[in-house]
């Protein structure tokens, strides 16, 4: 271990000590994701048993000081419990198991509604009849993947979805559905889980303010101006941009650590498999990503430097020691996160821009509210953009969640009831 590297570590230690009077951590456990397979859509003992073994988890994490937001189950993809075209006849049980959800405050994704490459004629409406008839089930299909490729007919039925989800709740109808573009089982995120396996768990975690704290930190030393080992000062060149990539890097493992000894003593205590942290800072809105971004490059996002800086992130997330799961990516959620939201309504960045960065990041692209009328042709395309993107690498693992939003043309003003949705404006598409 060199030197420097031991200096910055020190130094972490003592941020972190001076810190822990005022706020024990500075992140929250989004998600604790249970993924269980059914034996058949009525199946509700073993959607049970995953929810005490979800409570009991949250207990354990709870009494160790940390906040958990939610608390999930995905189940296998809901294909395999259906045969086509049964998904009419599906929806009697997915209100009971709704119901069950409800009551005890737990989110349900059933994974894709079809098989991969497959299109159903009447699936926009099937889509819109599962959304208003139930309340915390989500749902996904796949676009692409490296068995076969790109997924055409599966593109034209998520568009057909999209579009017939704009016209409910204003388009916030689509934050329940995602178009997944070679995305691995038992990421804990929603919309885009689906399970596989045994039964597992995962963790996912609201951590930007970690990365904020980070670049912070890594930017100062006692005597102000960016630590550099050539000895020069701030100037953005490579030394300190390591710094901030060495800082970032001990930061997240020095706390993400605990949380996977955690999940461990509990995977082993409940016998359920550990699948790892979704190492991906979601966003909240008081913990954004465009802020931490922002702090390490010093200018507003969507400025030159925001690949760049994409890019550094990501691949520090990729690196971390710790048993990782799902998109352990950047996420880039538009109105999802304050900073974000505001750089879109000061026209700083477009949707293609973002594309740009699912290149050397991910997750592709997510709430991003688009005009109203745009045709199904143009929500194809981007789709199909996505799904070839996400094709260049083995491990790209990419979606789309995208927001028509009726009424409105580029580049208006937005609002939504969802509180947990930031003010911003209907993105170009070009």
């Amino acid at each position: 271990m060199t030197k420097k590297y031991l200096f910055l570590l020190c130094l972490l230690c003592w941020i972190s000590y001076s810190h822990a009077q005022e706020k024990r951590f500075n992140f929250r456990i989004r998600t604790i994701t249970a993924g269980v397979t059914l034996k058949s859509l009525s199946d509700t003992g073993t959607l049970k048993k995953a929810i005490s073994f979800l409570l009991a988890a949250r207990k354990t994490f709870t009494d160790a000081g940390y906040e958990v937001q939610t608390l999930r189950i995905a189940t296998s993809n809901l294909y395999s419990y259906t045969s086509s075209p049964g998904l009419e006849q599906s929806l009697p049980a997915l209100q009971r198991i709704d119901r069950i959800m409800g009551e005890n405050n737990i989110a349900l994704s059933v994974g894709q509604i079809l098989p991969p490459g497959v299109y159903q004629p009447g699936i926009g409406e099937w889509a819109a009849k599962l959304v208003t008839q139930t309340k915390s089930i989500s749902f996904n299909l796949s676009i692409s993947s490296h068995a076969l490729k790109i997924h055409d007919r599966s593109i034209k039925a998520s568009a057909e979805i999209i579009r017939a989800l704009a016209g409910i709740e204003g388009g916030e109808a689509n934050f329940r559905f995602t178009a997944i573009a070679n995305c691995p089982a038992n990421i804990p995120f929603f919309p885009a889980a689906y399970h596989e396996g045994v039964n597992s768990f995962a963790i996912g975690l609201e951590s930007p303010n970690l990365l904020t704290e980070a670049f912070h930190h890594a930017g100062m030393n006692v005597t102000g101006g960016f630590p550099n080992a050539k000895g020069n000062d701030a100037g953005g060149n490579d030394a300190g941009g390591n710094d901030a990539r060495d800082f970032l890097k001990i930061h997240l493992e020095k706390n993400l650590r605990p949380v996977e000894m955690l999940a461990e003593s509990i995977a082993r205590s409940a016998n359920w498999k550990y699948d790892g942290i979704d190492a991906s800072p979601a966003p909240g809105l008081d913990a954004s990503i465009g802020l931490a971004i922002e702090t390490y490059t010093k200018q507003p996002f969507g400025s030159a430097s925001t690949l760049g800086a994409c890019a550094m992130i990501t691949d520090v997330l990729k690196s971390l020691e710790i048993k990782k799961c799902g998109y352990s990516g950047l996420m880039l959620p538009v109105v999802e996160d304050t900073v974000l939201a505001r750089r879109a309504a000061e026209d700083r960045y477009t949707v293609q821009e973002l594309l740009l960065y699912s290149a050397v990041s991910g997750t592709g692209l997510d709430v991003v509210p688009i005009a109203g009328d745009t045709p199904t042709e143009i929500i194809e395309a981007i789709l199909r953009d996505v799904a070839a993107l996400s094709l260049k690498y083995t491990a790209k693992a990419l979606s789309v969640r995208m927001f028509p939003i009726p009424g409105k043309k580029a580049g208006e003003k937005v609002n939504f009831s969802n509180p947990y949705l930031t003010p911003s404006v209907v993105m170009k598409l070009d």
